[in-house]
């Protein structure tokens, strides 16, 4: 698959080009210089040509933490295919934007130059001025006005050698081809066109600094996220895929989160998308820093996990380093997180990478009983030895009876159990059958969801299926 870098300066619009190209929204977008800060991938599709854009952050090494953005973001370029170099097409050609693009140039010689913020054919008058970055692969283009779309991405099919339109003068000029925004309400009505490629959807998720990034960087054994020491460097989810074996994993590194009155300007937008990505997820490494003791927002980020029915691994990153003794934590750890204790522990160091094929294998392990489907004799027959040791309470003197259970989904197990009195099922009881189930079938870190139904809302639902 081809690979297309996209660079530039910050707030150029390097992340609004990416989210047009893939048709959603993926980066996020602000007027805040350096919002970027990871390398974002996607695979897209361009005139039927698969392809994969990257959004880098942008070139910028005024701080410590934008020189390890840029040195990433060159990385990425050495490593594309293409190379889209943005530029802000309000400003005049900027000397400094010109030094960086020679020198990606010999980094990458297959480079286009892109000058976005052109909006009207007035502005596009003066855009030639851009010729004096010394190369005639020029593309004047608006993302917010749509303008120029349709021929770049022609000439990145030709410079790929893929199959489109070759570009040309003329293409620039004629803006009214296609109305991209009707044409990408289509694609996405149809959903048809990109089939999602089965894998095990991993969120990381945690509080700022307690390692999420590098544990990232340890599990794809690349340096595929930002780190530093700035609390909340990561803002968009930075995904990577792998192999474990016959398993394809991917993996979400997902935003710090703070304190709801600690949550600063584009933090807002990465708190919002954190919560996305963990919809469309399947299991969580919940990182805790075992280098101090925890604290009340770890509880509250772990509510995450039961919102979302996912499957569970506590992470206790930074062992090497930890506060206290192993008997005290994991105590601690018992004590405030008693609503997890179904989910396994791991005691790892991201930067040592102590523990982290483990931890790949542990993951594999819960997805397993994440996945796992109960044949429905095996699990009326551990269903009745369940009420057998432990009847049912009765509701206000009237009998309570479990006719019988029926597993109707995975990805967490959910058990349907028909009953005379489905509103009479306590949560203590339905506690117990959790536990009963987990002492019969492990269910190691996965939700076991129960749904109490009536006998005639069932013999609808089956109807409805016939």
């Amino acid at each position: 698959m081809k690979k297309i870098a996209i660079l530039g300066k910050p707030n150029v619009g390097k992340s609004s080009l990416f989210n047009r190209l893939a048709k959603e929204r993926i980066a996020i977008t602000s007027e805040i210089s350096g919002t970027t800060r990871d390398v974002n991938q996607k695979a897209i599709f361009l005139e039927g040509n698969e392809v994969q854009i990257c959004d880098t952050g942008g070139l910028d090494s005024s701080t410590a933490l934008f020189g390890k953005v840029r040195e990433l973001s060159l990385k990425t370029a050495k490593e594309a295919d293409l190379v889209l170099y943005i530029v802000d097409g309000k400003l005049i050609p900027q000397d400094d934007d010109k030094k960086l693009f020679r020198e990606i140039s010999k980094i990458n010689p297959n480079c286009l130059l892109v000058v976005n913020k052109i909006d009207n054919d007035k502005e596009k008058q003066f855009a030639y001025e851009f010729a004096s970055f010394g190369t005639k692969e020029i593309y004047f283009i608006s993302v917010s006005h749509n303008r120029g779309v349709i021929a770049l991405i022609n000439g990145v099919l030709f410079a790929l050698g893929l199959d489109g339109n070759t570009p040309s003068q003329a293409s620039l000029d004629d803006e009214d081809i296609l109305d991209f925004i009707e044409s990408q309400e289509k694609l996405e009505a149809s959903d048809g066109e990109q089939p999602a490629e089965e894998s095990i959807h991993v969120g990381i998720i945690g509080r700022v600094n307690v390692g999420k990034s590098s544990l990232l960087n340890a599990l794809v054994g690349k340096e595929r996220s930002v780190v530093s020491d700035v609390a909340g460097t990561t803002i968009d989810p930075v995904d990577e895929r792998i192999w474990v074996g016959d398993k394809s994993i991917c993996f979400v590194d997902t935003a710090g989160i703070r304190r709801r009155g600690k949550i600063e300007g584009i933090e807002r937008y990465a708190l919002d998308r954190t919560t996305k990505v963990l919809q469309k997820c399947q299991i969580a490494l919940l990182v805790l820093d075992a280098s101090t003791p925890f604290v009340e927002l770890d509880e509250k980020i772990s509510s995450l996990v039961d919102k979302h029915a996912l499957g569970v691994i506590l992470v206790l990153n930074k062992w090497d380093i930890r506060c206290e003794a192993y008997d005290s934590i994991i105590a601690e750890l018992k004590r405030k997180f008693r609503f997890l204790e179904y989910a396994p522990v791991l005691t790892v160091s991201a930067l040592g990478r102590r523990h982290i094929k483990e931890l790949k294998q542990k993951i594999l392990e819960v997805y397993e009983c994440f996945s796992c489907r109960i044949p429905t004799s095996k699990l009326n027959d551990t269903i009745a030895e369940a009420t057998k040791r432990h009847p049912l309470p009765s509701d206000h003197g009237k009998i309570v009876k479990i006719y019988y259970a029926t597993q109707y989904d995975t990805h967490p197990p959910k058990i349907a159990l028909v009953m005379n009195r489905p509103k009479s099922l306590h949560f203590s009881y339905r506690r117990y059958l959790v536990n009963f189930m987990r002492e019969k079938f492990n269910f190691i870190g996965t939700p076991i969801i129960f749904s109490p139904r009536g006998k005639n809302s069932m013999q609808e639902a089956s109807n409805q299926d016939g």
